[in-house]
């Protein structure tokens, strides 16, 4: 039951409310020109149905519960919501009968607007674009976040460049947000045991079309005024804040489903820091099913999904053990256990000499499934992850990859968004994507040049405004501010470059060489601009310096058109930007990005991508759509970055700058046009969060669910798993080698070899044949005991090869018909 805090209207408008509440109209933009006509001022400066709703004089309402025109207008627009909601999506198609009652997506940031910014970057708008894919395609989620007084900082500059943070305070009253009653009638709450006190949170729902999304609040009057700080702020600094965030969202989002009611077979964990709901599933099992730890641990992991996006190992959290231990003492009690022994799962050993708990373990310890975001960036965590597999292949380190894709309808400008439509009709994005590429293919060059051309035009009319806003907030002169009312050229080749500034991404790698990136931009034949845009982290010095740096190269008296910093970097300057430049440019060092979709957004609007070869780009490239700089091979360091930033200039100078402006008799870059269409074509969708969603669903959850029922309901086949578990931890070191025998013949080679096992059943285990590059597994079978020895057995195999025999190298690993390896065995032993 939700409480609704609605804006008191006429009866034939009170439905403006409930079109308010569910933020669809972020990416849905039909009923625009209906939330325009309330008020064109408000529109303008907000975009934001909820707060034109409650700004709104009654007096206005009342004209247009009187307007026949407003009234039609709001007729189509509830029909049109009336058959997205009730539509059948593509996942009732695909897997009506499938074993999934729902996904619970555990997150601790999520961007989906402006009008509720509670995210920091990458990792929060990827969320809401997950949700709102999901919502589009049917696919049964609930999300769980925690809802932050201030969210991420705002960003100001000073006369000297310098950034300022500042800490708005998110005001729940002019959120897009309803408080959630319990059947009882009063605010629904949930308690998570913290030392000496209860920490009770409070519950808020988001709409995101189909999907809901419920925020947790600390906010609450019976906590202690420092607990009621508790979600003051998105990452604190402070450790132990943030390990009650953790604690919050977690297990405190468990229980929130479990007050909602609500069926969950899938926790879809997306980073690290929600992983305590593992716990918390584990908790309930125990109690419900009288299971001990490491049974109902077994059980519950084949429900947990974890995807990282994280490519250096020092970003994953760590808390100190005694701090842990602290929070754990009263928890620990509804375990019957120590607190040391619930935190065994999430204990790193691996770093230092001094353990610590680390919510990166717990997870992987937890779940049933761990997927990277880009292929490089599986490589990256499989390397990251090589010391809790000792002895494991790289490529047998169990992580999986589902490259990241951005929601289309929410980064398309309406230039995009009309040629989409008339190529491939209104639902394109909205289930299965074959025939896009070929609905683009028709274009002509003519409508292609038209889009782009409209697009840039509209990005130098909004750069100009902003700029001139952030001009008159730092105190300019009046004829700077004038000044910036003619900046850019809407004919002008435009570069784009946003994005955290932090020194691993490099923002400042096209300054290495400034007097050549002057001259490239000030080029009288073929001029080149460029918009600058992003935030360092408030304790982040050096990336205040590299923000300093450009905007001092922006005051350079002959880069005043060519060249502009925007401040305050967020969705909705994001959005501008990624609509209307030509080039999107991306310069991270090498496998420090996990993936990076900021180029992504560029696709279905024309742009194209110059950007290091890493990431998403390393899997997209071909020359055909774009240009690349770097490799994965590179060595990171200030020889790979002089390296690069000439490769960036090389690049502009010889090859995007030519094609751009190289025109034909009717004034068209044939050349450029191809790679747009090209690009549009092959990447927009297959780098579309719908792509992404549907892998999710069709990868990962689907046999998740199966997994998990099967060790719910087959509690014979549950104790197996725990008890082979046990008997590998206890007796392995008993298993060792005994006499090979390798007959070479032609076209292969026989082999023979002699296992002693100890007390460790013949069935829990496999051997293989295992060979690399290319890499190969062969089984081989047990063809007899060894008389008087104590799991004595000879195994052999017959390999067809054209290989040489020393390629293969005998090994034993654990195995269960049940189990996932090596992620819930890593037992390996290999003939030396």
């Amino acid at each position: 039951m939700t409480l609704k805090l609605q804006r008191a209207l006429p009866a034939s408008l009170q439905v403006l409310n409930e079109l308010a509440n569910d933020i669809r109209w972020s990416w849905n933009h039909a009923g625009d020109q209906l939330w325009r006509s309330i008020d064109p001022d408000s529109w303008q400066s907000l975009k934001n149905p909820y707060a034109i709703l409650q700004t709104t004089p009654s007096s206005r309402f009342k004209q247009l519960a009187e307007d026949p025109e407003f009234l039609k207008r709001l007729q189509w627009l509830l029909s049109d919501r009336e058959r997205y909601l009730n539509r059948q999506g593509w996942y009732q198609q695909q897997h009506g009968e499938a074993p999934l009652q729902q996904v619970a997506y555990f997150c601790m940031e999520y961007g989906l607007g402006e009008a509720l910014p509670l995210y920091a970057g990458g990792l929060g708008i990827l969320a809401g674009d997950y949700l709102k894919a999901a919502s589009d395609l049917g696919v049964p989620v609930v999300a769980l976040g925690l809802l932050f007084d201030q969210g991420y900082f705002r960003q100001t500059l000073d006369s000297d460049g310098w950034q300022q943070a500042l800490y708005p305070n998110c005001d729940t009253a002019s959120l897009p947000i309803s408080p959630v009653l319990a059947e009882s009638g009063e605010w629904l709450q949930v308690a998570v045991e913290l030392p000496g006190r209860h920490l009770l949170l409070r519950l808020w729902q988001v709409q995101v079309g189909h999907i809901r999304l419920y925020l947790l609040d600390s906010n609450h009057p019976q906590n202690s005024v420092a607990d009621q700080g508790i979600c003051n702020q998105l990452y604190p600094a402070e450790t132990e804040i943030r390990f009650i965030q953790q604690l919050a969202l977690g297990v405190g989002g468990w229980r929130a489903l479990r007050a909602l009611d609500l069926p969950v077979d899938i926790c879809h964990l997306n980073e690290a820091h929600c992983a305590l709901v593992i716990l918390e599933r584990v908790r309930e099992v125990m109690q419900q099913r009288s299971l001990d730890f490491a049974t109902a641990l077994c059980l519950v992991r084949a429900g947990n999904i974890l995807t990282t996006h994280t490519a250096v190992a020092a970003a994953f959290d760590h808390f100190p053990l005694t701090m842990v231990e602290k929070y754990f003492s009263v928890y620990a009690q509804q375990f019957s256990l120590t607190p040391h022994s619930l935190m065994a799962p999430g204990i790193d050993h691996d770093k230092t000499d001094k353990p610590f708990f680390s919510p990166i373990t717990l997870a992987l310890n937890g779940c049933i499934a761990v997927n990277a975001v880009s292929q490089s960036h599986r490589g990256v965590m499989q390397e990251m992850l090589s010391s809790r597999y000792p002895r494991w292949p790289l490529e047998d380190i169990p992580v999986s990859k589902i490259t990241n894709g951005v929601h289309v309808p929410s980064w398309d400008s309406a230039w995009a968004d009309q040629l989409w439509t008339e190529a491939a009709g209104k639902d394109r994005w909205l289930g299965d994507l074959s025939g896009l590429q070929q609905a683009i293919d028709r274009q002509s060059d003519n409508s292609l040049w038209a889009f782009k051309c409209e697009e840039r035009a509209d990005l130098i009319h909004y750069v100009r405004q902003r700029y001139a806003k952030a001009l008159i907030q730092r105190g300019a002169s009046e004829q700077a501010i004038s000044a910036a009312n003619y900046v850019l050229d809407p004919n002008v080749l435009t570069l784009g470059f946003a994005r955290r500034f932090t020194d691993y991404k490099r923002p400042d790698l096209l300054l290495k060489d400034k007097q050549r990136l002057a001259r490239l931009l000030c080029n009288r034949g073929r001029p080149v601009q460029i918009i600058v845009a992003g935030k360092a982290h408030p304790q982040d010095h050096q990336g205040k310096l590299l923000i300093q740096e450009w905007v001092a190269f922006s005051q350079w008296p002959a880069l005043k058109d060519r060249c502009v910093f925007l401040p305050d970097y967020d969705i909705a300057l994001a959005q501008e930007l990624v609509q209307g430049v030509d080039i999107w440019i991306n310069t991270p060092r090498s496998r420090w990005e996990a993936c990076g979709t900021s180029g992504m957004k560029v696709l279905a609007n024309g742009g194209l991508n110059i950007s290091q070869w890493d990431g998403w780009w390393a899997e997209a490239w071909q020359p055909d759509y774009g240009w690349a700089i770097g490799d994965l091979e590179g060595k990171p360091g200030p020889q790979s970055d002089k390296k690069e930033a000439q490769q960036l200039y090389h690049r502009l100078e010889t090859e995007v700058i030519p094609a751009f402006y190289q025109r034909d008799t009717e004034g068209l870059p044939r050349q450029w046009l191809q790679r747009i269409r090209a690009s549009m074509a092959a990447l927009a969708p297959a780098y579309s969060s719908n792509r992404m969603v549907r892998e999710y669903v069709d990868r990962l959850y689907i046999d998740s669910a199966k997994r998990f029922y099967s060790r719910g309901k087959n509690t014979e086949c549950l104790l197996s798993l725990v008890e082979w578990q046990r008997v590998l931890d206890t007796h392995w070191s008993e298993i060792r080698w005994g006499k090979q025998s390798l007959v070479e013949r032609e076209g292969g080679f026989d082999i023979e070899v002699q296992i002693y096992l100890g007390d460790v059943p013949a069935q829990w285990v496999r051997v293989e044949l295992y060979a690399e590059q290319p890499t190969e597994k062969i089984t081989l079978q047990k063809k007899a005991a060894m008389v008087g020895s104590v799991g004595g057995a000879i195994y052999q195999a017959s390999v067809k090869t054209e290989r040489p025999s020393w390629h293969y190298t005998p090994r034993i690993i654990g195995w269960h018909q049940e189990a996932v390896v090596p992620l819930e065995c890593r037992h390996i032993l290999w003939k030396d």
